[in-house]
């Protein structure tokens, strides 16, 4: 998108003219640019549109499924703000668009190992997520009804069905079926009941935070939901590596199953958005070949 593009709302957004559009790095199912106006001041706008998703088929999942838009990112924003996260200040919502404010900061991955200060505040609003709770699991505006799937039952054929997708395009991966198969089943069978569910990110990487005034701010927010907090936690620990700060309390049995399942995930998802015209497609690759061995090695 240019100038052209982006004009109107830039001048919706500020009252002022806009000089140049870049779009910024991520975002496969929503374009991210920054506005840069007459006066030399930006903004950041996130925009949804057919156009800016580089996936060629989305998961068909109440949960997982599709996790963007602008509603989602609506509720995203208000119900992490409600939990003490810090999350870009709106400038302007429209249809399709959204503004936020140009924070201008780092990516908290490139502060790793410098800023022990900021990744500690991280995991400070990370616990405070995750101890905000909810009877139902699900995305919030749409929690799930209270006689739905236990969360490891929805993860268990979620994994099975990942397997499946996974063993059509990798040889190894379907040459251990068998076994991998019946590992999620006896890992699953380990699982006790729970009845209350944290509020997740859904996708927390140090590439999903910024760094600004000393404080980690939360982007990417979309796939916000209730869930059972292991399954944010096995994503941390693939994510942050050694950075990574473990919490007491967790269950086992869910971090054992939900681990395995991640691993699949992270080989059926890069691939099939491999299937698109994805441009980063040697980082996609590479995630996908780090987890074929990783679930392989399970």
């Amino acid at each position: 998108m240019g100038v052209a593009d982006l004009t109107d709302i830039a001048h919706a957004a500020y009252g002022r003219e806009l000089r140049d559009v870049a779009r910024l790095r991520g975002g496969s199912k929503k374009g991210v640019y920054r506005l840069t106006l007459d006066d030399g001041t930006t903004g950041v706008a996130y925009v949804w549109r057919a156009s800016e998703d580089y996936w060629p088929e989305h998961e068909h999942d109440p949960l997982f499924g599709n996790a963007s838009g602008r509603d989602l990112f609506l509720t995203a924003h208000t119900t992490l703000s409600e939990a003490g996260a810090c999350v870009p200040r709106l400038v302007l919502v429209d249809r399709d668009v959204i503004v936020v404010e140009d924070l201008g900061g780092d990516f908290l991955e490139k502060l790793l190992d410098d800023d022990t200060e900021v990744l500690e505040r991280l995991w400070d609003d990370v616990q405070a997520m995750h101890q905000r709770l909810s009877p139902r699991y699900g995305r919030p505006n749409a929690l799930q009804p209270a006689d739905a799937p236990p969360v490891p039952d929805v993860v268990l054929q979620r994994a099975l069905g990942h397997l499946d997708a996974c063993c059509e395009r990798v040889p190894r991966i379907a040459a251990e079926r068998s076994r991998l198969e019946a590992e999620l089943h006896q890992r699953h069978a380990l699982i006790e009941p729970r009845t209350s569910y944290g509020l997740l990110h859904g996708e927390l990487g140090p590439d999903h935070v910024l760094v600004a005034d000393g404080r980690p701010v939360l982007i990417d927010i979309e796939g916000v939901m209730f869930f059972d907090v292991e399954w944010e936690h096995v994503f941390l620990e693939l994510r942050f590596g050694p950075h990574y700060r473990p919490v007491p309390g967790l269950d086992p049995a869910r971090l054992s199953l939900y681990r395995l399942a991640q691993y699949l995930s992270l080989v059926e998802g890069p691939l099939r958005l491999l299937d698109g015209d994805f441009p980063h497609r040697e980082a996609m690759r590479e995630i996908a070949d780090h987890n074929i061995e990783r679930a392989l090695s399970c």
